[in-house]
């Protein structure tokens, strides 16, 4: 896809950050949009921008919770119906969350679990039926760092992330097996200056550690270096170049080197950098 003219793109999570930026930058490009988010007053805020950025493309938008899986069957059926046809889905939505494996409740784990990868796995099933009927079609699915390497106190992250991951890499292998116009592409964004550090949960377990629950969050977002204005151009260039996998800031890059490098005592040196940044 070497041009995002006259397509249909659908974003999870467009009412801030990342999600945000990509809206913005496509309705650039003339590329027309269905945006979603759990937050309905992000959201109206993203749909305003898009359209004062570019009043000629088509805008819809849709109050969204990506762990709903018939929300999002429903959504994409609607998406499909309001534009007449979809090319990309940008499964971007996700939160985060801070605890000891010793310190988490089931329910606070399987939350995570449900938005960051069965949030992915929902938008990408409800979405590729569309994107195979529209002839060029591409799958965005955003993982992390942390979806390359390991870090305590956020295993469930990891887990969510790790499996992004591994799931977006099968699609993409299963899409050029089959031959159909559609790929796929897994982001891995390292520190990225959002609110989700900032606005995640963080429970008492993360004491065993030596972090402060209430102060771990805005630690760890001071350690962040790349813009989401920055990260929406390296994804969209990405998607052009028909990338497999997006590295996103010089830490990322950096910490996919290291791991490449040190597959495992990356984890003895990792742990201890970035746990003694965050006391």
């Amino acid at each position: 896809m070497k041009s995002f003219k006259n397509k249909v793109a659908a974003i999870t999570g467009a009412g801030s950050g990342m999600g945000r930026e990509l809206a913005i930058q496509l309705a650039e490009q003339e590329c027309n949009l269905a945006l979603s988010d759990v937050n309905e007053a992000g959201l109206a805020e993203t749909v305003q921008l898009v359209k004062k950025k570019n009043p000629n493309i088509s805008v819809t938008s849709q109050k969204l919770d990506v762990s709903d899986r018939s929300a999002v069957f429903d959504w994409a059926s609607k998406v499909a119906k309001d534009h007449n046809k979809i090319n990309l889905i940008f499964n971007n939505a996700g939160i985060a969350f801070g605890s000891t494996i010793e310190g988490f409740e089931s329910k606070d784990f399987q939350r995570v679990m449900d938005i960051n990868f069965g949030g992915v796995v929902n938008g990408t099933q409800a979405f590729l039926p569309y994107l195979k009927e529209s002839g060029e079609g591409h799958i965005i699915n955003t993982s992390s760092v942390f979806g390359i390497i390991a870090v305590p106190g956020t295993s469930a992250y990891n887990a969510s992330k790790f499996a992004v991951r591994g799931f977006t890499e099968t699609l993409r292998q299963e899409l050029d097996l089959t031959k159909v116009k559609v790929s796929a592409t897994s982001v891995h964004p390292g520190g990225i200056k959002t609110a989700i550090a900032k606005s995640s949960k963080t429970n008492d377990s993360v004491r065993a550690l030596g972090l402060d629950p209430n102060t771990a969050g805005e630690k760890m977002s001071a350690q962040f270096i790349t813009t989401a204005e920055r990260a929406a151009k390296v994804i969209l260039k990405g998607v052009k170049k028909n990338s497999r996998r997006v590295l996103i800031g010089p830490d990322a890059v950096f910490v996919d080197l290291m791991q490449r490098l040190l597959p495992t005592s990356y984890q003895v040196i990792i742990g201890k950098l970035l746990l003694k940044q965050m006391r």
